[in-house]
């Protein structure tokens, strides 16, 4: 077990050199990370794949065991896993954030060990059963590093796959911290993490011997992962952008549904693929819906993660600062009205955005139709659910959506019109290790969660006669 973010930062930083790795809040060095050459991901490679037939050969009940375990080693430093977290990634130990994510690391890992997963019989005289692919390739994001790692690697373990996992160059000590926890329980070999730049990642993507690649991240890069994924027809399973919308119905208590609103978009300060970042309400409720948001916004403290009291925290870097600054602007240029928010300081010393809600937009408005990523809530007026509808499926992704109503059957009927991959009701953003979890359109492809995620780590194979 490990007390201290400290102690974890002893045993994954190099002796020497290495990436400085910076706190968004406070601009101090949390630590150094490796900088793994192309040598470093060969090894680990060739390792991973040395290790895999044993790996497989334990079977189901045995590895499942041991993610168990692993398990149970995050659960044992959780809080030093979750105070580095904070210090690299800027999120607050409190709220749904630092302590919540690692908590979910080692919850997610005991689910994973529990899905029991049979052959299927689909005839009299054949059988469908999934074996592993062989080396699973896994890219990470800098939003929830830990959780992300883990949806990742744990699926891919559990059926008998081994793993390269290679994390977002922002964010690389918490996810090497993870692993090390990780590998106290695992066999030697079976989970690698390679730290570095986009080089290290590409090198990943286009690598002959990774057999499957999960990928986190822009639809962009997602794009390029594709085209360089056919020299060697690698499987696939992407999670890419999302602009998610939520559609308010005029039956709403606007006060009752502000706080699940509120937090369905600023989760994480806004830095998450499935939060809500457009926000369809109907003309009847619509003043009392952003008067309500706005009085959540301006109460909910944001600060330094360490300090137990903030429940959001920075942006986590300067480029996707620049991103949302920029965004607004443009939105206050075109008349939009800023109702809170949207005055970031100008002596602050992090990569700090206030908790901002914008309403009297358009719905073509760069802060609408592009995916701003961070504590900013755009709140478009509508008067027709046609219309509403129309504009939630007008972009080219579709990750997750929402409907809000006093009505449930009517909000499920809404729900089958817009596309996207999960229409949550009266909620956004819920997710559960059982459920499956997937983008339409430009926001990916493949599932992840449950034992349909399991099968996507598994090579379907049909034993006939």
């Amino acid at each position: 077990m490990f007390a201290k973010a400290e102690d974890l930062l002893a045993v994954v930083q190099p002796s020497s050199d290495g990436r400085e790795i910076i706190d968004p809040a406070t601009g101090e060095t949390v630590g150094r990370a490796p900088e793994h050459e192309r040598a470093d991901l060969d090894a680990a490679v060739e390792a991973a794949r040395a290790a895999q037939p044993a790996w497989e050969a334990r079977g189901h009940a045995e590895r499942s065991a041991l993610l168990t375990r692993a398990a149970q080693a995050v659960a044992d430093s959780a809080e030093a896993l979750a105070e580095l977290l904070s210090r690299e990634q800027g999120k607050p130990l409190n709220g749904p954030n630092a302590r919540f994510e690692v908590d979910a690391c080692a919850g997610w890992l005991r689910a994973t060990a529990s899905f029991e997963l049979e052959p299927q019989t689909v005839s009299e005289d054949a059988e469908l059963h999934y074996r592993p692919f062989g080396v699973v390739g896994a890219v990470g994001p800098w939003n929830w590093p830990m959780m992300i790692s883990v949806w990742q690697l744990a699926p891919a373990l559990r059926m008998g796959n081994t793993v390269v996992l290679k994390p977002s160059e922002y964010t690389p000590l918490s996810v090497l911290a993870l692993v090390h926890v990780l590998n106290t329980e695992l066999p030697d070999d079976v989970l690698h993490v390679v730290s570095g730049g986009r080089e290290i990642g590409e090198a990943l993507v286009a690598h002959a011997s990774i057999d499957k690649l999960m990928f986190t991240g822009s639809t962009a890069t997602g794009k390029a992962i594709i085209r360089s994924s056919a020299d060697t027809v690698k499987r696939l399973t992407l999670e890419l952008g999302g602009n998610d919308a939520g559609i308010v119905l005029p039956d709403v208590d606007p006060a009752g549904i502000a706080e699940d609103l509120f937090w369905g978009a600023f989760i994480n300060t806004g830095q998450t693929c499935a939060a809500l970042k457009r926000l369809y309400v109907h003309e009847d409720v619509y003043d009392s819906v952003v008067d309500a948001l706005a009085r959540v916004a301006a109460a909910t403290p944001m600060g330094i993660g360490l300090d137990e009291e903030n429940v959001l925290g920075p942006l986590q870097n300067k480029a996707q600062y620049e991103i949302v600054a920029d965004l607004v602007q443009a939105a206050k240029d075109a008349g939009a009205r800023i109702v809170v928010g949207g005055n970031p300081a100008d002596d602050q010393r992090g990569f700090f955005y206030p908790a901002t809600i914008v309403a009297d937009i358009d719905d073509a408005n760069p802060l609408v139709a592009r995916e701003q990523f961070g504590p900013v809530l755009p709140v478009v007026k509508y008067s027709s659910v046609d219309d509403a509808v129309a504009m939630a499926n007008g972009l080219d992704v579709g990750l997750g959506a929402s409907v809000w109503s006093a009505d449930r059957e009517r909000a499920k009927a809404i729900a089958a019109r817009l596309q996207a991959g999960t229409v949550w009701i009266n909620k956004h953003g819920a997710i559960d290790p059982r459920v499956p979890f997937g983008g339409a359109k430009q926001s990916g492809y493949g599932l992840e969660f449950g034992v349909e995620g399991l099968k996507q780590l598994g090579q379907p194979q049909v034993i006939s006669g």
